[in-house]
């Protein structure tokens, strides 16, 4: 369905001093016309719901269960402005180990990453540092000091933050592609009637159709 909807394109295959007749040229879809969702959007929850994809789920078969076709993968793949939707979704446990072992060989799970602070809370209770932010080793290798709501207490960087290695990485990275925003069933003719406005040509000196135009460049 995607591609059918993409407008074409007539390349020509000989080089531009030679006379152009039909021949001249092989028609092909034009994958260079772009359409990205704004990521504000997703703020508005009235257009999507948040998504878990849980292990062996595909885009065509959640498309099938939300929008009753399989074939609306595509538009889970734009909504959520994924490239690649090989590598945009989750791996299996198997997948993960073997990606990351052929990205960082012998360091994979000895050699860190980054650093990753973690929560620590006042006396009553209150956040004086989140969990999660990125730090660099010379926060890790240091000494900080924090009011703790009864006195100044100085902390290591080693009891306030933790060492990430390449492997905890990637499967922090694999979980965060679990979620995706589903473009809610009352508006997918609107998107697809959208998206299809945005693929017509405008009239110029190669326009031929709204869904044709022609090109002098070389393939």
């Amino acid at each position: 369905m995607f591609f059918s909807l993409l407008p074409s394109i007539e390349y020509a295959k000989s080089p531009i001093s030679y006379p152009f007749s039909e021949s001249d040229y092989v028609l092909a879809k034009n994958f260079f016309r772009g359409y990205v969702i704004d990521e504000n959007i997703f703020e508005y929850s009235v257009y999507f719901d948040k998504y878990v994809i849980q292990t062996g789920e595909r885009l065509d078969t959640i498309a099938s269960d939300f929008y009753g076709n399989q074939y609306y993968d595509w538009v889970i793949a734009i909504t959520n402005n994924m490239v690649n939707p090989g590598y945009d979704l989750p791996m299996d446990d198997n997948a993960i180990r073997i990606y990351a072992e052929d990205k960082y060989g012998d360091d994979t799970y000895g050699g860190v990453h980054h650093y990753e602070t973690i929560e620590y809370k006042d006396i009553k209770g209150n956040v004086l540092q989140p969990a999660g932010l990125k730090v660099d080793k010379t926060f890790y290798d240091g000494s900080h000091k924090f009011n703790n709501g009864a006195s100044l207490v100085a902390l290591t960087g080693a009891s306030l933050s933790k060492p990430v290695n390449n492997y905890e990485y990637e499967i922090q990275n694999n979980e965060r592609n679990r979620e995706i925003y589903i473009l809610k069933p009352s508006l997918l003719e609107v998107f697809v009637n959208s998206f299809k406005k945005s693929n017509r040509y405008t009239e110029s000196t190669d326009f031929i159709s709204q869904k044709l135009k022609k090109t002098s460049s070389t393939i």
